[in-house]
């Protein structure tokens, strides 16, 4: 949804910064590496220290690197390579659980329902994924759905540094309305599923 519309203007408006990175020798999978080992860093170290604020700002910044590793794919392999998307795929299921789990480990003693809600949004967010890979291996295209990745990780890092900034509702609403829409996220698809194999 969210990425579908700003990809494009996105891309236009890093392009320049992508040239210039691809003419210095920097690939696309090393910036993808860097950006993971600075996400896990910044969500284990900042989170549970209660340092939310600070540990968001780190981790937006490390975020974008998932915007530069794909564009300088496509400038330098056309439409990168399946070993790069293979990894850059499977970093993002890391560092998505990263940031859940720094901040759980933080929660856990301070707010029960909050951290129940954390685990529940971490459980879907890995079923989402997985739910797509399985039904593409039975040839089912499974994309479809309300939280994407990208919605997912911008309403919990945004109700984290809410938070951190002292709105402590935020966490409660935001890991609320996150595990909601996960569910019903993995419902979303395994109806497509169902769909898929009992239409005839």
């Amino acid at each position: 949804m969210i990425s579908a519309h700003l990809k494009p203007q996105v891309t236009r408006l890093i392009n320049p910064v992508v040239k210039l990175a691809v003419r210095v020798g920097i690939t696309a999978n090393g910036v993808t590496i860097v950006g993971a080992i600075g996400t896990l860093a910044s969500a284990f170290y900042f989170y549970p220290r209660g340092d939310l604020f600070i540990g968001t700002l780190a981790i937006c910044f490390f975020a974008l690197s998932d915007l530069f590793d794909g564009a300088i794919a496509r400038l330098t392999n056309g439409t990168g390579t399946a070993w790069g998307g293979f990894l850059d795929s499977t970093i993002d299921r890391v560092t998505d659980s990263a940031i859940l789990i720094g901040v759980l480990l933080y929660m856990i003693d301070r707010d029960e329902t909050v951290a129940v809600l954390i685990l529940i949004s971490l459980v879907a967010g890995g079923l989402i994924p997985y739910i797509r890979a399985k039904a593409e291996s039975m040839s089912i295209e499974c994309s479809g759905g309300f939280a994407e990745r990208t919605e997912r990780v911008v309403i919990s890092l945004t109700a984290i540094g809410l938070y951190g900034l002292g709105i402590e509702i935020a966490l409660l609403i935001g890991f609320a309305f996150l595990s909601a829409v996960g569910v019903f996220t993995v419902l979303q698809r395994m109806v497509i599923v169902y769909r898929a194999l009992h239409k005839d």
